[in-house]
């Protein structure tokens, strides 16, 4: 749980670089590789995660982080790319000047229930790292090389001369 706007900024400067690490890692031909039939697509998992910026800490929790609608399809990637980049930035400016470490425990209303603002922080990594993820392999089946977040990936310990390590 995040308990210090400190703590965000450091997390969210790490978390929102890798999110542009894997989306300058797509290409505009695998933005159409789909989950399943009839699922998202590497695309639109890019557009839900760019459209829950302005969704989840603007809309939900009061702060002003400016986004694309929900209800927006998803654009090109250069477009994904770019309104990700803004809307990330200001996140991490509205967090810094609106909110404090004491206002981190106070609840609000979040989606029909009362979450700690450190919870919707905590929330809000949870989330883009979970559909980063959904992402990696999405990219694997597209044949798209998968850049390393959280440590070398399979193709960055091939260059370093050593075996994927498990």
């Amino acid at each position: 749980m995040i308990r210090r706007i400190e703590d965000f900024q450091e997390a969210w400067a790490y978390e929102s670089e890798a999110t542009l690490k894997v989306f300058r890692a797509l290409t505009p031909a695998s933005l159409s590789q789909p989950v399943t039939p009839g699922g998202r697509t590497l695309g639109g998992l890019a557009w839900h995660l760019t459209q829950t910026l302005p969704e989840m800490l603007g809309q939900q929790a009061g702060l002003d982080v400016p986004g694309p609608a929900q209800d927006s399809a998803p654009p090109d990637l250069d477009a994904i790319l770019r309104a990700y980049e803004t809307s990330a930035q200001a996140v991490a400016r509205a967090v810094a000047g609106r909110w404090t470490d004491a206002m981190l425990a106070e609840k609000i209303p979040m989606y029909g229930e009362e979450w700690t603002r450190g919870a919707v922080l905590t929330s809000l990594i949870a989330h883009q790292a979970h559909h980063r993820g959904q992402m990696t392999v999405l990219m694997r089946q597209a044949g798209l090389r998968v850049p390393g977040v959280y440590g070398p990936a399979a193709e960055d310990w091939a260059a370093l001369g050593m075996p994927p390590q498990p």
